[in-house]
């Protein structure tokens, strides 16, 4: 993944640990748990901005959504770190409304590469954005929980 050479960072606590957020001049560019997988080494290096109005207004509705009190998300978004088809990915997520779920195959089709789920699956699984880009409404073709990070 490649970020903006201005990317900041804050971080905030929630019920499920913490949260590492990162903003560009373009948007929130990402939303990490404490631990996960593909955690950028780079967030280490990036200043601390917690007064960054994205980063402000990430933090209060990750809170929001969390306790329940908000339905999703309402924020600038910067997709731009990854390549033109892993984009195109997390796109095809965002259209997944909230409440259903959509198979790996049916996500590859929908961006008009039926052939390729396992790249599909891979992009899902480097998604910046976890929690915003809904990649945990992906399940495998028979409804299972295949690899989520």
């Amino acid at each position: 993944m490649r970020f903006h050479p201005s990317t900041v960072q804050s971080s905030t606590d929630t019920p499920l640990g913490t949260v590492w957020l990162a903003a560009s001049p373009l948007g929130l560019c990402g939303l990490w748990f404490d631990g996960q997988r593909h955690l950028p080494s780079a967030l280490q290096t990036w200043p601390q901005a917690p007064e960054h109005p994205v980063l402000r207004q990430a933090a209060q509705q990750v809170q929001q959504v969390l306790r329940g009190e908000q339905a999703g998300f309402d924020l600038a978004l910067d997709l731009g770190g990854g390549t033109p088809f892993q984009q195109a990915v997390w796109q095809a997520l965002l259209r997944i409304p909230r409440g259903q779920t959509a198979s790996y195959v049916a996500l590859a089709r929908s961006i008009g590469k039926a052939q390729a789920v396992r790249a599909v699956g891979a992009a899902v699984g480097r998604n910046p954005l976890g929690v915003v880009v809904p990649c945990h409404r992906v399940l495998g073709s028979d409804g299972s929980l295949t690899g989520y990070a």
